[in-house]
């Protein structure tokens, strides 16, 4: 295979910060020789548990994403009733639970463990790139940071389902439609924190603006909240349930959340500079990779592909 000046740059640094052997390098350099260009024959016929292969997100995150989704549907479920509650839908949603009195109490329980869902998650962030910082192991290009290299794998990618390309571009551990999807939900939380906060807390907001201000800050706080929530709900049902989980490849549904696990088929197509990460992180990986190309036909004569051999160079030169 041939790799990118991106992939090449990737490798380089992971092989650096995991601090491989010579025989490692020498591993992976031949491996990567035998790699097919043709990405798509590789994920195609590689064996995938639907369960999860390859290590993608730590315990912290799965937890974060639990706290958020269902405090965000239960959220939605008893705001929406409070908002409309003299519609003829509302009125026995509101009953059900007791009166819209008691749908009041929970639907703000409930946003005080969404609000620490986010707080936990932002610390989350700033430990773990504290401490990857300090082993030497932080990569911007492995984190969700909108980076110009996603612009680009968008353009490309728009190019390949129009069939204007033979292959969809290499994309990082997170693609630019996770990252605006990432930034969209941040934004909608943060409205939904305000205006809410403007709703308990409405002398806190009157000191803190200027008089003149207050009174239409609070006007739109009112409107804001109800419609931000829909919008929410309406992108999680129709645009992240289906890329997620819905989408051919992943129906019925794909257990990264819960497993913390990704297959190695969604890797390769979707995030293979990821991919080469985990072949530089994980020996096991490696192994499975060079007997799947043996077994399915698809590995590359390394002898007659000596350019393949020689693309590490500036990696072996900056271990060396």
């Amino acid at each position: 295979m041939k790799l990118s000046t991106e992939a090449k740059a990737v490798l380089e640094t992971s092989i650096r910060q995991r601090e491989l052997s010579w025989e490692e390098i020498k591993e992976l350099d031949e491996l990567i020789a035998m790699m097919p260009d043709d990405r798509k024959r590789l994920y195609k016929n590689v064996v995938s548990n639907p369960i999860g292969d390859l290590p993608r997100y730590n315990i912290h995150i799965r937890i974060q994403h639990l706290l958020t989704f269902t405090t965000f549907l239960l959220l939605a479920f008893t705001g929406l009733p409070i908002y409309y509650n003299d519609a003829f839908w509302a009125e026995p949603f509101n009953n059900m639970l007791g009166g819209v009195e008691v749908t009041r109490v929970i639907h703000r329980t409930l946003a005080v463990v969404m609000i620490f869902s986010m707080v936990y998650h932002i610390g989350t962030l700033l430990f773990g790139t504290i401490q990857r910082i300090g082993a030497r192991r932080f990569d911007i290009r492995r984190t969700i940071i909108p980076l110009w290299k996603d612009a680009r794998d968008f353009k490309e990618d728009m190019l390949y389902f129009a069939g204007k390309r033979v292959q969809r571009p290499e994309m990082d551990k997170f693609m630019y439609k996770q990252k605006i999807h990432y930034f969209a939900a941040a934004f909608g939380n943060t409205v939904m924190v305000v205006s809410g906060s403007s709703f308990l807390f409405p002398d806190v907001w009157a000191s803190i603006l200027p008089s003149t201000v207050a009174s239409h800050f609070q006007e739109i706080m009112r409107l804001s909240h109800p419609h931000e929530a829909l919008l929410a709900l309406l992108t999680i049902a129709f645009w992240h349930w289906y890329n997620v989980h819905l989408a051919p490849g992943r129906f019925p549904m794909q257990w990264t959340y819960l497993t913390g696990f990704i297959t190695r088929e969604h890797q390769m197509e979707e995030h293979f500079l990821e991919y080469l990460r985990c072949l530089v992180e994980l020996p096991e990986e490696r192994r499975l990779l060079r007997e799947m190309l043996q077994e399915r036909g698809l590995a590359q004569p390394v002898e007659e592909d000596a350019g393949a051999l020689l693309q590490m160079d500036m990696v072996r030169s900056t271990v060396s």
